[in-house]
């Protein structure tokens, strides 16, 4: 399942130039990937209550294309492989049918103590299920 955002692209994301600039595609994608999380109903507060947290691992990125002022974006969501303490999700950036920006995105589970940590069960079924 793709999951879609739209992002507005407003001053404040952009440069000199006026086009976006690159960190905030970061931002736009962190954006996708909570929005998804929520809509799966994966409460991140709860989780955290519980003694974990969602941490980016690495992020292997590409830009393709400038996005500028006042552009409507999409972002998408894929979910990619589910390992024991970590998954992938694979995000574009989109303006139309033209692809801006490409991610891959591991996601690690750490516990209180700043370890890795197991999916808990019922997260990873919510995440195999998306």
């Amino acid at each position: 399942m793709t999951h879609t955002l739209p992002i507005r692209v407003y001053y404040e994301d952009t440069d000199l130039a006026g086009i976006v600039y690159y960190a905030n595609y970061l931002k736009f994608i962190e954006r996708g990937r909570s929005e998804w999380v929520r809509e799966m109903g994966i409460d991140q507060n709860a989780l955290k209550a519980a003694g974990y947290v969602f941490a980016v691992r690495r992020v292997e990125a590409d830009y393709l294309r400038p996005a500028k002022f006042d552009d409507l974006l999409t972002v998408e969501t894929v979910m990619g492989p589910i390992k024991g303490a970590q998954f992938v999700m694979d995000q574009r950036v989109l303006r139309g049918d033209a692809v801006l920006f490409t991610a891959s995105v591991t996601v690690v589970v750490i516990n209180d103590a700043g370890r890795a940590a197991r999916l808990p069960a019922d997260i990873r079924r919510k995440l195999h299920d998306a």
